[in-house]
């Protein structure tokens, strides 16, 4: 029997990349080869990531890039790439660099070239770019404040479950980095959507609040020149929580039956 295919997932700002695991386990029932590895500075644990903030402090999105890419080298061969919020950033731009076989960005963060800045999304990352100092500093979300961004279409109490068993501090300077993106011809925030590489699937949400799906929208307009398989779906009813919320398996079902149309499974 052939190896199975690797699939690698990234985690997006102040979550643990342990959110991954009920995919992991989904994906390695399909058959695929799962790993969900943190960003530089993450410990294995959410626990010791959250007491160790200093760590994960001026880590940009080159860093991260980097890091992963260091990862997929040491893979058989090139894997499915799966990434949520900025983990969709990632996963495209490693995709784009000849780093994997294809590509599922879930609520992605902007990069160069998108345009669309909704009041909405401005007031969730406020509470980070409002501080310049928050650059070089890790920073942690308030209940409230990842209530009102991330799990804004979900009940208070089960956002505050998710918070209390997957919240971590993140580094600011992705954000700020993503902020000036569109004014700095050199910005990290960047993905080459002319590059021949594998299929792409982005993936919005109507009720996000930290990337509303017109940004999604426009992610995915970036490739409509390109001479690529570049495919988009929306959930309408679901917020920048729905990869680990209440709902998450119907994402997840979707993301599986893309790839197997894809014949990438």
């Amino acid at each position: 029997m052939a190896d199975p295919t690797p699939v690698v997932f990234v985690h997006g700002l102040w979550m643990h990349s342990s959110t991954w695991r009920p995919w992991m386990e989904a994906f390695r029932a399909a058959g695929y080869a799962p790993v969900a590895p943190g960003w530089p500075g993450d410990a294995p644990t959410k626990e010791e990531t959250s007491a160790h903030p200093e760590r994960v402090a001026n880590v940009g999105v080159e860093d991260v890039v980097q890091h992963y890419a260091w990862i997929i080298e040491g893979l058989p061969r090139p894997p499915i790439l799966i990434g949520h919020s900025f983990g969709g950033l990632m996963v495209q731009r490693l995709l784009a660099m000849g780093l994997g076989s294809a590509a599922i960005a879930i609520s992605p963060a902007q990069v160069r070239g998108v345009l669309p800045l909704p009041l909405a999304q401005l007031q969730s990352v406020l509470p980070v770019l409002g501080n310049p100092a928050n650059y070089r500093r890790a920073v942690s979300l308030t209940r409230a404040q990842f209530h009102a961004g991330f799990a804004n279409a979900l009940s208070s109490a089960e956002s505050d479950a998710l918070y209390e068993r997957f919240h971590i501090p993140a580094p600011g300077r992705p954000l700020f980095e993503a902020a000036l993106a569109n004014i700095n011809p050199k910005t990290a925030v960047r993905v080459d959507a002319q590059a021949a590489r594998g299929p792409l699937l982005i993936v919005g949400a109507g009720k996000d609040r930290t990337v509303p799906e017109v940004v999604s929208r426009a992610a995915f307009r970036r490739y409509r020149k390109a001479n690529t398989v570049n495919d988009y779906h929306a959930f309408p009813d679901r917020g920048h929580s729905l990869c680990i919320d209440h709902g998450f398996e119907e994402v997840l079902a979707f993301a599986l039956t893309w790839l197997e149309a894809k014949q990438l499974n």
